[in-house]
């Protein structure tokens, strides 16, 4: 069968051309690389695809999600591309085909939007602005705390509260930081490393020094919320898989009339002793159904971490599942 060849010119518009072909052409490179019977030339705003008609309709293909990428999140990573080149498709799990339904969460430094990129992670922010109490349940990786630090920010820019709470179990439940070396903030400042790491990530560092110095946004560990009432505040609990049940409902009864939270955890990683229940676990079994709260699932197609993050969860999810059939199969036998 005669092969088809095919010139396609794409030209590309209203984008930085550093930002789809890469410095010095290294994401240009990955595409050539990936497609190496087809010929890519890349002359100002054109892109000259030449080749066999169905690879070269698969590169546009490539090229046009980069672009729409660039347009809906103004960056595209190494990852997404080389994700995009082994065939998986970055818009699958987004919010429809198109980014109008994709509204701004908030603006963060830079010019930068932040936004839902996943269908679940745009169900966690419109549970959010719907329902004052919100579990967002996953695995690593999903944007849990990202998308639930700039939710919190968005509701003290829009004035809904006065302040934000980040909290978290420190080490484990039992929150053993008396053996470590340093002052409190020293002692504790590991554990919170990932809400500080997003609250850089949305705000300049003059802003964020100013709204800490000020209380306005307050991080600590759980331990501190105890006898405290919350109120007028947007407070996350992260890492909630490894608090008690106790811990958890002391934290839930801390909630003024006034208050909204987002409780986040990980229920694959949980690291309380074995004869330890998850806190997060019982609560979201007690409080399913709830008027005022939503339970939100994410998956591990809400990864938005490196491309082999999702393969690596599947591979542990497929090997607990191996393990959960064996423990049944071992059951089954001695009851015999």
């Amino acid at each position: 069968m005669k092969t088809q060849l095919s010139e396609i010119v794409l030209t590309v518009e209203d984008i930085n051309l550093v930002n789809l072909f890469g410095a010095k052409n290294s994401k240009l490179n990955i595409i050539k690389n990936a497609f190496p019977n087809v010929n890519i030339t890349a002359r100002g705003n054109n892109i000259k695809i030449q080749g066999d008609k169905k690879i070269s309709q698969k590169v546009k293909s490539v090229f046009e999600k980069m672009i729409r990428l660039i347009k809906d999140d103004n960056e595209l990573s190494i990852q997404v591309i080389q994700s995009m080149v082994d065939g998986d498709n970055p818009f699958e799990s987004r919010i429809s085909n198109g980014s109008s339904d994709n509204k701004v969460i908030v603006h963060a430094k830079n010019g930068r939007t932040i936004k839902p990129k996943t269908k679940n992670q745009k169900k966690l922010f419109e549970a959010s602005e719907i329902d004052d109490i919100v579990f967002a349940v996953g695995p690593a990786g999903t944007g849990k705390t990202y998308v639930a630090v700039a939710i919190a920010l968005r509701a003290l820019k829009n004035k809904l509260v006065k302040k934000i709470i980040l909290t978290r179990p420190a080490v484990e439940a039992g929150e053993s930081l008396g053996f470590l070396p340093g002052d409190l903030k020293d002692k504790v400042d590991p554990y919170l490393r990932p809400l500080y790491d997003a609250l850089f990530d949305m705000l300049p560092k003059d802003k964020l020094e100013f709204f800490m110095a000020n209380g306005v946004i307050e991080v600590a560990p759980l331990a501190f919320m105890r006898g405290r009432t919350l109120d007028h505040a947007f407070i996350i609990l992260d890492e909630a898989q490894n608090t008690t049940s106790m811990q958890l409902k002391m934290f839930l009864t801390r909630l003024g009339p006034s208050a909204k939270c987002i409780i986040t955890g990980d229920l694959s990683q949980i690291d309380l002793p074995r004869h330890q229940k998850s806190g997060l676990r019982t609560a979201i079994q007690i409080l399913k159904g709830t008027n005022g709260i939503s339970i939100m699932e994410l998956t591990d197609e809400d990864v938005v971490r490196h491309r082999l993050v999702k393969k690596i969860i599947l591979a542990y999810n497929k090997e607990s599942e191996r393990k959960r059939r064996e423990r049944e199969d071992n059951e089954k036998d001695t009851g015999e």
